[in-house]
C-alpha cells in the first residue's frame, strides 16, 4: 500500500513538473503565453502512457503564481497562425477575445467579424463561427446585445 501511494505521488510530481516546464512562459508572463498542449506531449516527455497522464491530471490542482488551476487547464487545443509558423492556444485566444470586448466603449462595439480581423492581424487564423462559439462559452452577449446594454448604462 505504501509503495503504491509513493508511486502515485511520484507520478503526480513528474506530470506536474513537466507541465510547469512546458508552460513556463504562461506561469511567468500570463495566459496569452499558454502553449497548445496535449496529453501525448507530457506522456512522451515523461515516458508514460497517455491514459496515465489523463488520470493523474483529473481532479488535481496546482497552486501557481497565477492562481490555482486544475492540471487539465494546462492542456488546450491549438489554433494555427496566419503564416503557418506557430500555433496559438485556444485558451489564450479566448483570453484575447475577452480583452478586446472589455476594451470596447459605447461608440465602438466589435462584431465577431471585426474580432476575427483583429485576431488575424495579430497572427491568429480563426473563423467567425469559432469566435462566436468562444464568446458564447464565456457568456458574452452578441455585439448587438452589448451595444444595447452599453446605451442603457449611460
Amino acid at each position: 500500500m505504501i509503495k503504491a501511494l509513493d508511486q502515485r505521488a511520484n507520478t503526480i510530481l513528474r506530470v506536474a513538473s513537466e507541465l510547469v516546464r512546458q508552460q513556463e512562459a504562461f506561469l511567468t508572463l500570463g495566459v496569452q503565453y499558454l502553449r497548445p498542449l496535449i496529453l501525448r506531449d507530457i506522456a512522451e516527455a515523461i515516458e508514460m502512457h497517455e491514459s496515465t497522464v489523463s488520470r493523474v491530471t483529473t481532479n488535481k490542482y496546482m497552486a501557481t503564481p497565477r492562481g490555482i488551476f486544475e492540471l487539465k487547464y494546462f492542456f488546450s487545443t491549438a489554433l494555427n497562425s496566419v503564416d503557418g509558423d506557430e500555433t496559438h492556444s485556444s485558451e489564450s485566444v479566448r483570453h484575447r477575445i475577452r480583452e478586446l470586448i472589455d476594451e470596447e466603449n459605447e461608440q465602438k462595439v466589435l462584431s465577431d467579424d471585426q474580432i476575427v480581423d483583429v485576431l488575424r492581424r495579430e497572427g491568429v487564423d480563426i473563423a467567425r463561427r469559432t469566435v462566436a462559439k468562444y464568446r458564447e462559452a464565456m457568456h458574452i452577449p452578441s455585439s448587438i446585445q452589448r451595444r444595447r446594454e452599453k446605451r442603457m448604462s449611460v
